[in-house]
């Protein structure tokens, strides 16, 4: 019989569990998996090339796992055959750079600020460069991720970055989905929505893809650089208009470029010349799968809510906390509840500082909703696969009964912090945060909720 208090066991193995969940989508891992050389064949994605009748390759792309993936492509490939064919630029936040043989990864944002830059302007620009000067017997292998569509910020010629900034802000402190934030971003982009693949001129491009969009949609992960776009200029202009109340600094400009777009949508359109194929080689369900894995082999029952949840983060964090309680309360032995996706924190108008990201807040409102209940034997984990949640340097936060006894003892309550979207002083004060730093991957949220 183990000695280990349960409450202490559980949180050990909510961290173990979720870890393994990004551990399965490692990017390095994933690339390696669809990426190898055998002989004088270049195999990418099912895709063959005798290696002799192959001209250059070129390797582009953006994304938080982006570090990971082309560190996995270099060591799919080998010494020799990047040093005689391979070159490559793939912009990733800055805290991910790392000295690779043959491929340059830019810092195109500072970690923890989901915003598009001048940097990422610089970056974006160079990927366009190498791609419109590649030919028919090049290959263009493009490593796209989430996070991918800050950090391949390219604007339309009458726009500038700093009126995306306005926009892309507004949209996500106003509640706007990834869905309706990227369908702007295409509509404002030279890059984004198809237009990558426009300006490329090598005969065949293949793009691996680490997904963190619900559903796996080709056009939204990272807005979606090498597919065809599916929205409009004019679905772009009624997202704008559906978020105005909130947002009251659109530049005019913005509305005078997509109105114009919108009515000249045919004559605009420029068609793929090359021949694309878009490749997801890692989402939430491999995670979850592995996650679930890991907690069979831990000896839990276990239940997956799937890799489909959105919502709002305070209503999901609320329902988490009364399935765990009902799970406890029936008594069944330990039951592991995986949940999956990406929910959205809908901030509230406030003069006072607060701090902190979807994730913290999920768990904060479970706190709440715990927080007159006996929260023994129970943990409820939320974190972002990528390592990240909103400007700060957690991934996400736990709550069981030691975060909340030292809250009491503190004299904290969730409530207040809740109340202003200010969940990270809650965690930082009692202990509940889940720091990994970059994980070099992101497929989503993952959530691990534990009953004993």
């Amino acid at each position: 019989m183990s000695t280990v208090p349960i409450d202490n066991r559980l949180r050990r193995d909510a961290i173990a569990i979720w870890q393994a969940g990004v551990d399965a989508v490692n990017a390095q891992r994933l690339v390696k998996s669809v990426v190898r050389i055998k002989g004088n064949t270049l195999s990418i994605a099912g895709e063959q090339w005798a290696i002799d009748r192959v001209g250059r390759i070129a390797v582009v792309g953006g994304g938080k796992a982006g570090a990971g993936m082309a560190a996995g492509f270099e060591q799919a490939v080998g010494d020799d055959f990047l040093t005689s064919k391979v070159t490559g630029w793939v912009n990733v936040p800055a805290d991910c750079v790392r000295p690779l043989k043959q491929l340059h990864l830019h810092p195109a944002r500072p970690a923890g600020l989901n915003e598009p830059t001048e940097e990422g302007v610089l970056g974006a620009e160079k990927i366009l460069k190498i791609v419109s000067q590649l030919s028919r017997e090049d290959v263009c292998i493009v490593l796209l991720s989430g996070g991918g569509s800050a950090l391949l910020p390219a604007p339309v010629g009458g726009v500038s970055l700093s009126d995306k900034q306005v926009v892309t802000r507004g949209l996500m402190q106003a509640g706007a989905s990834i869905d309706e934030l990227n369908c702007v971003r295409k509509h404002l982009s030279r890059i984004k929505g198809g237009r990558l693949a426009q300006a490329c001129t090598a005969g065949t491009i293949i793009t691996l893809i680490i997904s963190d969009v619900i559903g796996d949609p080709l056009d939204v992960i990272a807005s979606g650089p090498t597919v065809a776009d599916s929205t409009t200029a004019a679905d772009a202009l009624a997202v704008l208009q559906k978020f105005v109340p909130s947002m009251p600094d659109v530049p005019a400009n913005i509305f005078e470029h997509l109105k114009e777009a919108a009515q000249n949508e045919d004559v605009s359109d420029q068609p793929i010349q090359s021949s694309v194929r878009n490749v997801i080689i890692g989402n939430i369900d491999v995670a979850i799968s592995a996650a679930a894995h890991e907690a069979a082999q831990r000896g839990y029952d276990v239940e997956s809510l799937g890799g489909k949840n959105a919502g709002i983060a305070r209503e999901v964090g609320m329902d988490l906390a009364e399935r765990c309680l009902r799970n406890r309360n029936e008594g069944k032995g330990p039951r592991c509840m995986l949940s999956g996706g990406e929910p959205v924190v809908r901030l509230v108008a406030t003069d006072s500082p607060r701090l902190g990201g979807r994730n913290q807040e999920l768990v904060l409102s479970a706190a709440e909703r715990l927080w007159k209940e006996d929260a023994s034997n129970l943990v409820i984990l939320s974190g972002g696969t990528d390592g990240e949640d909103g400007p700060t340097d957690a991934a996400g936060a736990f709550v069981d009964a030691s975060v909340l006894s030292t809250a009491h003892k503190l004299g904290i309550n969730p409530s207040d912090y809740l109340a202003i979207n200010n969940s990270y002083p809650f965690f930082a004060s009692t202990h509940g945060h889940l720091t990994t730093g970059p994980t070099h991957t992101n497929v989503m949220d993952l959530r691990v909720c534990l009953t004993g």
